[in-house]
């Protein structure tokens, strides 16, 4: 059999290191364990890179693709770590990247009728590796909630203005942790949470919950940085809200970042 060139092997001469060079935007099935371990089939959107050293004139992308097949269907913490690892090893790498997006869903009741319906949230699980040794994983879960306006409610006689925001919590963990326990966390910091389905009596209480719940973007990180501060598994958070403001024409924005000290510390 005839050896085809290999250009991506070629020497480049214009001395420019490349930080991330890869695939991005796959699509890829994608089964995850839930907190009951029961499987959940899912659609990810996956980017995988690595660093290119300045005297390569490219990398190997189909290399990519084989990793991310060769770790089959059901992702675990620990095949994306190793998807990073043998990327490492699979391109001559110093440094990998790999990030993985998808929709997340849980069968929530409505809190009087108990009407069941599907809400789906955000989830990214990001790792970069520098060394076999040197492995960093966030997982991050993007939670829709309610927020009503403290000040609205003091000033006003007749209700209070509410929004829907987003709150964007990722961590770092000593131990893995539960996607479900980082979203309930999430919920029960703001003035009331989302639910897909609600018959008139669930929208009674769920209002009546955001009005004795009021909050401000600035109350929505801070009640969530305290829970998270309370997780011995947790090492380090992001919690970022936004207000998508019903009476304004801007958004509200509050970010809080931090190390979680461990009890030995």
């Amino acid at each position: 059999m005839t050896s085809l060139k290999d250009t991506q092997n070629e020497r480049d001469d214009r001395r420019i290191p490349i930080d991330r060079v890869g695939v991005k935007d796959v699509r890829f099935p994608l089964s995850i364990r839930d907190r009951n371990h029961a499987p959940q089939h899912t659609v990810a959107t996956v980017n995988m890179a690595v660093d290119l050293p300045h005297h390569f004139k490219g990398t190997h992308m189909s290399r990519f693709v084989e990793v991310l097949h060769s770790h089959g269907r059901e992702l675990t913490v620990a095949s994306v770590a190793a998807m990073s690892k043998e990327l490492l090893t699979r391109l001559h790498a110093e440094k990998a990247h790999v990030e993985i997006r998808f929709p997340y869903f849980r069968t929530k009741k409505a809190p009087v009728t108990q009407a069941e319906g599907l809400l789906d949230y955000g989830v990214v699980m990001e790792v970069n590796a520098e060394g076999q040794d040197d492995i960093d994983f966030v997982l991050t879960v993007e939670v829709p909630v309610t927020t009503l306006c403290p000040c609205s409610k003091a000033i006003s006689e007749r209700g209070a203005h509410n929004q829907r925001g987003l709150l964007t919590l990722s961590v770092r963990f000593r131990e893995p942790v539960w996607i479900e326990d980082l979203i309930e966390l999430v919920e029960a910091s703001a003035s009331s949470e989302l639910y897909s389905v609600l018959k008139r009596p669930d929208e009674k209480a769920v209002t009546e919950r955001a009005y004795d719940n009021p909050v401000f973007v600035e109350d929505l990180v801070r009640n969530v940085a305290l829970k998270v501060s309370a997780q011995k598994l947790i090492k380090w958070f992001r919690v970022e809200a936004v207000n998508y403001e019903s009476i304004h024409n801007h958004n509200a924005w509050a970010v809080i970042e931090q190390k979680v000290p461990s009890s030995a510390d």
